[in-house]
C-alpha cells in the first residue's frame, strides 16, 4: 500500500511563486515514476509534471518554463517548484504513484492564483 501526501498549497500573486511537495510512504520504489496533476472546477484532470527515479522528467506545454518536478528518493518525496504563476494555473493539484499494478493518488492541495 502507497499513501501520498501533499502540502505547500496556498494563494498566491500572479507572478509569484509556491513550492508544492509530496511524501510519499509505505512499499515505494524509485524506479517507478511520479507525477503531478491539476484540476481546475468544471474541468478534467491534466497533467502537469511527471518524473522518472532519475532526471527524466516531462512537462505539459502550458507550464514549460515555469515549472520544474523533482525527486528526493531519499525522503521519497517529489516537488513542483512553480514560479511566474498565473491565474489559469488555478487548480486543486494532486501527486500520484505509479507502481507495477496501479496509480496511487494523493488528497490534493489548493493553488489559487489572485489578485
Amino acid at each position: 500500500q502507497v499513501q501520498l501526501v501533499e502540502s505547500g498549497g496556498g494563494l498566491v500573486q500572479p507572478g509569484g511563486s509556491l513550492r508544492l511537495s509530496c511524501a510519499a510512504s509505505g512499499s515505494i520504489s524509485s524506479i517507478n515514476p511520479m507525477g503531478w496533476y491539476r484540476q481546475a472546477p468544471g474541468k478534467e484532470r491534466e497533467l502537469v509534471a511527471t518524473i522518472t527515479s532519475g532526471t527524466s522528467t516531462n512537462y505539459a506545454d502550458s507550464v514549460k518554463g515555469r515549472f520544474t518536478i523533482s525527486r528526493d528518493n531519499a525522503k521519497n518525496t517529489v516537488y513542483l517548484q512553480m514560479n511566474s504563476l498565473k491565474s489559469e494555473d488555478t487548480a486543486d493539484y494532486y501527486c500520484d504513484y505509479k507502481s507495477w499494478v496501479r496509480t496511487y493518488w494523493g488528497q490534493g492541495t489548493q493553488v489559487t492564483v489572485s489578485s
